[in-house]
């Protein structure tokens, strides 16, 4: 039976716009927006949301509307735009480490010198490139040839977007309402402070029944949103690994381990000072040998790096359960290159950028890692073999992340376990030649940092080029398209990192020089990918505490459940997935409601309830960036401290009537969004 030839939305001989300056200016809006965003929540919540979607939304609704775009520059919108949330996601997973790596007499850490703008700047765009770069032979291998047999979830959740706009039929305003309402919620809470950002229930230490357990939640609108789109089931899992933590692991160590005990730990850790001195995050008193905060201290001195090992075992396990699809993938891509068909050929559709791109991009990003004096290094010999290892191990887990996220969707793309495999495997390397040491610990960061970016931009690319496949794009301009989204989206990402990452007064008056590592920026993934480097070359690692963490993994894993999860649920605070499981445990509630009608329940993210938590998400994250650019201002930071409720509503309500009528605005928005859910969307009977 002869197979039936695929024909996209646009025919291949159509003369449509498609690679236009205000195709490529709005996809560059849209990058910078979301990419900012992105880098807010990833670094609160170790967590992201794919981007597509969204700004194909916003594509057919303002492009078409103000700006009479058509469905291929709808696509380039769409396609610029997402580099911003993929670059930004592997920057905030790993280059945060460089504040984590061991210290110096002085407390300093080896690579903070390196955690500065050009480095994350240059680190960015280098691993952003090679991401793009090496998806160009991949194309016709994985996109083209086996169209049906990788279905690509958000590419092709994209295209049904693309095409309904060009059809016809108004669906963003649910967004647009999320969004609004998130920026009004967040005005009230960050700004005014008539809603509590964490109310938070903590037991006493001397309590016979639970000591030190600590129940706490930051009531935002952007987490809300996110435990609805990824939905109760992981939702779940995630408070899971919470629950463990702060209501299992640290009332238990709390009884066991002495006060002292554990200060020498957060001593060991670089958390605290001095034993003999006041003071720290955790309030230590060496006078009455105590805490002010023990489910704190318990948590860094202990559960973070039992956490920091199941994340490491989960990844790992992530990883290995797609060894099949490891190989396979990486045949077929040499498969493809060996056949030839890099070569432009006349019909539109079928024109990518020459395989040429691939191998002089190569080469010239060796030469900038060994040349740049913004990379780590030991020499130039050193950074040669740095650059090297990029470009393998980027070869290799590009070819993977893209088959990846062709079965199973950009959102569920191991990629902590591939920057884990990534990183380990260059620390032996570096074992191997003799390279120990703290002063190779950046050099490493470096090379797990660029997979990291290079790997989640793949993913992001692979879904772009599968949308422009199902609507008839002209690949090398998405490609074009991309390599631009990835360089403008850096410039923003950069300076938002820098910027949340600028200390509180409070902070500076604790001692503490960035904000990224502390409660309010926990930034989970960089941090475990900072332990893995340090304990591999200095062989100084708290295995004891890793290795439980290992176990608890494998027991879940064992359990039919994902440990990796649950090992995220862990390493986080319990204010952070709390909040994602409310989000998540109304979506399970509207899923029960529809199924009880013998309805399907709403799975497409065209539904009501996506598009507005997406607004929920977009609206939250924006603001929280905002404040957080003003807030480094002194006199607006002044200016807004005359505007603060906070003290008037305790005064009134006392400090727990406060925190519980945050939590009354909490669930009303909440019941908004349950409300919404509800509701029948034109967009989903056109794209049905």
């Amino acid at each position: 039976m002869i197979k039936e030839e695929f024909k996209p939305f646009t025919p291949a001989e159509s003369n449509v716009a498609e690679f236009t300056i205000k195709s490529i200016l709005l996809g560059c809006i849209a990058g910078i927006i979301f990419g900012a965003a992105t880098v807010y929540l990833a670094l609160k919540a170790g967590l992201t949301v794919s981007a597509s979607i969204p700004i194909a939304v916003l594509a057919i609704t303002l492009g078409k509307k103000f700006f009479k775009t058509t469905i291929l520059e709808n696509n380039i919108i769409q396609t610029t735009g997402s580099a911003g949330e993929s670059i930004a996601a592997g920057v905030v997973f790993t280059l945060p480490g460089f504040l984590f790596l061991s210290t110096d007499i002085g407390g300093q850490s080896s690579g903070e010198a390196f955690f500065n703008y050009m480095t994350i700047l240059i680190l960015a765009i280098l691993g952003g490139v090679l991401g793009t770069m090496m998806m160009i032979p991949l194309r016709r291998s994985l996109i083209v040839k086996e169209h049906d047999t990788l279905p690509y979830p958000e590419g092709t959740a994209c295209a049904s977007v693309l095409k309904a706009g060009e059809r016809g039929g108004s669906f963003a305003c649910t967004a647009f309402w999320g969004l609004g309402f998130a920026m009004i919620y967040a005005l009230l809470q960050k700004v005014f402070h008539v809603i509590s950002e964490a109310p938070t229930w903590v037991t006493t230490q001397a309590n016979k029944f639970l000591p030190s357990a600590q129940v706490s939640g930051e009531i935002t609108p952007e987490y809300m949103g996110v435990g609805y789109i990824i939905g109760p089931k992981i939702a779940g899992v995630l408070v899971a690994g919470g629950v463990l933590a702060w209501l299992g692991l640290i009332p238990l160590l709390a009884t066991l381990i002495d006060p002292a005990l554990a200060a020498h730990q957060l001593v060991k850790l670089g958390l605290l000072a001095d034993i003999t001195k006041a003071g720290g995050s955790v309030g230590w008193n060496p006078a009455t040998q105590t805490f002010s905060d023990y489910p704190l201290a318990i948590y860094q001195a202990y559960v973070k790096q039992i956490g920091a090992g199941a994340v490491a075992a989960g990844g790992f396990i992530t990883l290995l359960k797609t060894i099949p699809t490891i190989i396979s993938s990486f045949k077929d891509s040499l498969g493809s290159i060996k056949e030839g068909k890099t070569v432009a050929e006349t019909k539109r559709t079928d024109r990518d950028l020459s395989l040429k791109v691939v191998g002089v991009g190569s080469l010239a990003l060796i030469i900038l890692v060994a040349v740049l004096p913004q990379i780590p290094s030991n020499g130039i010999l050193s950074n040669l073999l740095i650059g090297v290892l990029v470009v393998l191990f980027g070869a290799f887990f590009v070819t993977v992340s893209s088959r990846i996220v062709g079965l199973i969707g950009s959102s569920n793309n191991p990629i902590s376990g591939m920057t884990i495999a990534t990183i380990m495997g260059t620390c032996l390397v570096f074992i191997a030649v003799g390279w120990t040491g703290k002063v190779y610990e950046p050099m490493a960061l470096v090379v797990g940092g660029m997979i990291c970016i290079a790997a989640a931009n793949a993913g992001a690319t692979s879904q772009d080029l599968k949308t422009g496949y199902i609507i008839g794009a002209t690949p090398r301009y998405q490609q074009i398209a991309l390599f631009i989204g990835v360089i403008v989206s850096s410039i923003v990402i950069g300076l938002t990192v820098r910027i949340l990452d600028t200390p509180t007064p409070e902070m500076l008056a604790q001692g503490i020089k960035h904000a990224i590592g502390t409660e309010l920026y926990s930034a989970p993934q960089a941090t475990l990918m900072a332990t893995l480097i340090k304990g591999m070359l200095s062989f100084n690692l708290d295995w004891q505490y890793v290795l439980v963490g290992v176990f608890i993994a494998i027991t879940i894993e064992l359990c039919g459940i994902n440990s990796l999860s649950f090992a995220v649920g862990a390493y986080l605070p319990l204010s952070t997935t709390l909040p994602i499981f409310v989000g998540g445990a109304i979506k399970g509630i509207v899923d029960w409601k529809e199924r009880k009608k013998v309805k399907t329940p709403e799975e497409e993210e065209l539904g009501p309830g996506n598009l507005f938590a997406t607004g929920l998400v977009a609206g939250g994250a924006l603001a929280g960036v905002v404040v957080a650019i003003l807030m480094v201002i002194p006199s607006v930071r002044s200016n807004l401290s005359k505007v603060d409720v906070q003290p008037l509503f305790t005064r009134w309500f006392g400090a727990g009537g406060y925190e519980l009528l945050g939590v009354l605005i909490f669930l009303f928005m909440g019941f908004v969004l349950y409300n919404i859910s509800k509701k029948k969307n034109e967009a989903e009977d056109i794209v049905k």
